[in-house]
This record gives structure tokens, sequence and C-alpha cells, in this order.
């Protein structure tokens, strides 16, 4: 336990209040649920790219990227480093295909190319992997507070959910935005403030300390072997390649903020900010995780028996950092879970109301869709409350890490299903369905042939274990989407798919 100053304390406690207060601010404006599903698409293009740029830039990077290159070295950011090729690649195809096809949930897209079950599976997909991350993103900052200031863990998640469910629940996505401009900065300004202090404190100089980083290999990306059964550089690649189409083409947090924008033109120029600005803050805080390895481990400052990679940089903040710098730390890891946890929920209740109330009463009005959104913004909230109380009663450990990733078995292959609908006129719903299927059986086998259970394989069948570093799975799902359901599309009749569900409907348009 590290008890923080009084100062710091406040400067959290305004901070809290100030994010509170854009809520209220912007309650009443929320006449419509387009208004507070999309804010009318009259927010300015570089204030929704600062928006996905502090979605995508979470709690999980404030303290899992430190511990990351702390624990070994940069190989995690290589990742991120593939969205921006992506990006460029397919960002002038995705974002008029969304705006001109959907009104609101991404998945809309899917049924109108392969029908309900396509959109209702992509749908359920997204709720139950963000209901996972959102639980893990409260506990981790709520773990961090507790370690620094000694409340008690779930105090701290008691206290950030009732925030930011507040904030989500009055102000809609126009709070949201504006809430994750102003924090996405309190987020840079926290990092550079560590990394400050890290080079010019130390006494052999910064030079010095960020040429033992390199020796030490802390600032690396291998190991460059072309192996998939270990976390390699290339695994990463690839990887990487297919979260950042997931992400930014298939996301619901993301493609919201596209229709956000006043035009085409603008969502473009969103998009481009938000990953332009992420990928230098990835990289910032694993710099700090390389420093501070440095810092522990060249003779200097010795971390106590107890403290692991994972607690190191919590243990940086609370012991090395001025009187006021240690509230403004604080307030910028706060900021980071409130601007993505906001956002999940605003599009989670999206989701909810576009996806599933309104198929089922098709009559409803538009104060109807609003109540019931709000409704859902309080439901998400309270049960990502009880995902991460869950993390603290188990200590973050045991059956919950499981569960999570069985959730595997069922979120596979979106991207799949977006590259056989955007590339293929002759993919039909049957076709697709076949895929899935198989996609189905195989990640489970996967999952299944890979994970322990207090230290035993839950299913053990030897030499034909799945035998892949699991960050190929999600590789692996999404090609069998797209190859078995490509295929199995030639063995049922059916009309070719309209141009303007697809790239080539695109192209006619350009010529």
């Amino acid at each position: 336990m590290l008890n923080i100053h009084w100062i710091d304390i406040v400067i959290v406690i305004v901070s809290v209040l100030f994010t509170l207060g854009a809520g209220f601010y912007f309650a009443s404006r929320q006449k419509s649920s387009d208004q507070y599903f999309s804010g009318s698409k009259t927010i300015p293009a570089w204030a929704i790219g600062i928006s996905i740029f502090a979605t995508l830039i979470s709690s999980v990077t404030f303290l899992a990227y430190p511990a990351a290159a702390y624990k070994a070295n940069w190989i995690l950011l290589v990742q991120g480093l593939m969205v921006p090729i992506v990006l460029v690649c397919v960002i002038w195809i995705i974002v008029p295909l969304f705006r001109k096809v959907i009104r609101l949930s991404t998945y809309e897209y899917f049924e109108r190319r392969f029908g309900v079950f396509a959109r209702m599976y992509s749908s359920i997909a997204f709720i139950l992997t963000h209901f996972s991350k959102m639980g893990t993103v409260l506990y981790l900052v709520s773990l961090a507070l507790a370690t620094l200031t000694g409340l008690d863990v779930t105090t701290y998640i008691l206290m950030l959910s009732t925030v930011i469910i507040l904030l989500t629940l009055l102000g809609g996505m126009e709070a949201v935005i504006w809430m994750d401009v102003i924090q996405g900065f309190l987020l840079i300004g926290g990092g550079l403030l560590c990394v400050g202090i890290l080079l010019f404190n130390y006494e052999g100089g910064a030079g010095n300390m960020l040429s033992e980083a390199v020796s030490m290999k802390k600032i690396d990306f291998g190991p460059y072997d072309f192996n998939f059964t270990k976390l390699t550089f290339w695994v990463l690649v690839i990887n990487g390649a297919f979260y950042a189409l997931q992400k930014y083409g298939t996301d619901q947090t993301i493609v919201q903020r596209y229709l956000a924008a006043k035009n085409d033109k603008d969502a473009k120029k969103a998009a481009y900010i938000g990953v332009f600005a992420s990928v230098p803050v990835w990289a910032l805080f694993m710099l700090i995780g390389s420093l501070i390895f440095v810092f522990y481990n060249s003779g200097g400052a010795i971390l106590p028996d107890g403290i692991n990679a994972d607690q190191a940089f919590t243990y940086f903040i609370g012991t090395e950092l001025p009187v006021g710098a240690v509230g403004l730390v604080l307030a910028a890891l706060i900021a980071a879970a409130v601007s993505s946890l906001d956002s999940d929920m605003n599009c989670l209740a999206a989701i909810g109301v576009e996806d599933f109330y309104q198929r089922f009463k098709p009559n409803c009005s538009d104060r109807d869709r609003l109540v019931v959104g709000r409704l859902l913004v309080l439901f998400s909230g309270i049960a990502m409350s009880a995902v991460a109380l869950l993390y603290a009663s188990w200590s973050g450990e045991g059956v919950l890490g499981v569960v999570f990733e069985l959730y595997a078995i069922f979120s596979a292959g979106i991207v799949g299903i977006f590259l056989l609908g955007l590339f293929s006129r002759r993919a039909n719903k049957q076709g697709l369905y076949v895929g899935l299927a198989v996609c189905i059986v195989f990640t489970a086998y996967a999952v299944l042939t890979t994970t322990k259970i207090a230290g035993t394989l839950i299913i053990d069948l030897g030499q034909y274990n799945f035998p892949h570093h699991k960050y190929m799975l999600g590789v692996y799902s999404h090609l069998i989407v797209l190859v078995v359901g490509y295929f199995a599309s030639f063995l049922f009749k059916s009309e070719k798919a309209d141009d303007n569900l697809t790239f080539y409907g695109y192209l006619k348009q350009k010529n």
C-alpha cells in the first residue's frame, strides 16, 4: 500500500467531478435517439479522431503495456504498428460503404449482405467480447488505485462505475466524444510526465538510460524467427493485420464514430487522426516499461519483495513522482478508463436498440428508442461492475479467465464474414453458415486443447492438440469463414449480391 498526498487526491476528485459535470451539461441536449447515439452528425473531424484515439487507449494500455515491456520487450507493439498499414489500404472503401448502407448498427451491413443470422451472430459476439473487456479495464484501474491509496478495490469499482454510468447515461455520444478529447490529452500528458521524470532524473543521463534499455533488449521486437508455435514478430504481424480489420471494419465503437462525422471526408480524416495518434502513445507506454526496468535493474533503485512486473509502474508512480504529479498521472489513468468504457457502453446500447429492440418492436417511437437506449446503458454499466467485482473476488485469476477465452468459440470469424461480403458477389448466406459452423467447431477444438484449469488441459489430444500460439487462433478462424464460406457458396443457388454492398459497387461509382 502506498498512501498518496492529499493534494493528489484533490486533483483526482476535481478531474472526476469535471467528468460528471460534462454529463450533466450535455444531458439537456439529448432530445432524440439520433443525438444520443451519433451526436446529430455535427461534431468536427478532429474531435472524433481524438475520441477514436482515446477509445483505443484504455487503462489496459496505461498499465499492461509498461508491464509487457518490463517483462519482455516491445513485441506486443507490433500488432499496433500494423493498424495504420491496414487502415491506409481499406479506409477509403469502408467509410463510404457504412455511411451509405447502415443507419446505426455496424451489423446491419451483415444482415443486408447475408441475412438476419449473420447480424445476430456478429452482434452477440460484439456484446460478449466487450463485456469481458469492460470488466477487465474497470478491475485493472481499480486495483491500481487501491494499491496506491489503501482503499478497497471494491470501493473503486463502485465509485468509477457510478461516474462512467452517469456520464454516458446523461450525455450520450456527444458527451462521450468531447470528454474523450479532454481525457485523450490528459492521457498523453500523464505518459510524457512519467517518461520525462524517468529520463532526466537518471544519474547517468537520458542518453545512457536509453542505451541501457537497448543493450538489455528492452527496446526490441524479437524473436524474429518464422515460428507460429510461440509469440514471435511474425505472429504479431499477421494477428495485427486481422486486428486492424476487425477494429476498423467491424467494431461498433469505431464505426459509430464514422457515422457521427459530417461527411465521408471528415469520417476518413477522423479515422486517420485516431490511429496515427494511437501508435505513438502505445510506443510511449512501452518506453515507460523499458525505462522502469532499467531504473530498477541498473544498480540504483530496487523493487521490494512482493512487487512483480505488473505492479512495477504503479509502485514507481507512488514512490518516485513528486506531489501533484502523482495526482495528474492518476487522473490520466482514470481518464483512460472513462474514455474507453463510456464508448463501449454507448455502443452496446446502440446495438441493443438497433439490432434487438427495434426488431421486436418495429413501430417504436424515437422517444422509445431513447428511453430504451438509456436503460441499456444503465444495464451494461451494472453488468460491467459485476464482472469487475468477480475479478476482485477471485483476485483476477482462475475460472473467469477461462470463461473469457471460451467466448472465442462464439465470436470467431467476424473479419471473415466482413471480407467475404465485401469482396465476393458470389458468396451467399448458406455458404457463410457452413463457414461459421466449421469455424465454431475449429475454435472450440483449439481453445479446449490449449486451455488449462489447475494445470491440466481441458481436453488433451496429445500430438493432435492445437499446435500454434493462441494469437493465431483468431487469424485461422477468420480465414476459415472466408475460405470455407466462399467455396461452400457454390453448393447453393442464389443471385449475386447487390453491387452497392460490395467493393465492386464502389469501383463502379468511382469510374
